[in-house]
């Protein structure tokens, strides 16, 4: 069974730093793609910022200039270096794969735990 553990939450002061990492474990036979999701209190989780097989990024517009998504696929993890950070950056960040188990299955998505990430004013 595939597992996907978050790292590196906490509570920061606006306009600092942080970085999330992501470990993925268990048997994956290909990754479609990886990414980070974030809920806030009261609201729907949304995506943060993907990355595919071939490595292109994308962001949301709130976090682009800010974030900064990265993958190791030699050592199954993923990172989210965030920089600037807000105060309505305050959310659980989830981390997301969509993968294959073995050759011939539908891809599945599976997800972390999460992460709490709070920014202070």
């Amino acid at each position: 069974q595939v597992q996907l553990v978050e790292s590196g939450g906490g509570l920061v002061q606006a306009g600092g730093t942080l970085r999330l990492s992501c470990t993925v474990s268990g048997t994956i036979f290909s990754i479609n793609l990886m990414g980070w999701y974030r809920q806030a209190p009261g609201k729907q989780r949304e995506p943060v910022a993907l990355v595919t097989s071939d490595d292109t990024k994308r962001y949301s517009n709130s976090v682009k200039g800010r974030f900064i998504i990265s993958r190791d696929n030699a050592r199954n993890t993923m990172a989210l270096e965030m920089s600037s950070l807000q105060p309505e950056d305050t959310a659980v960040y989830y981390c997301n794969l969509i993968g294959k188990g073995a050759p011939g299955h539908l891809p599945e998505s599976f997800w972390g735990q999460g992460t709490q990430v709070t920014v202070s004013s």
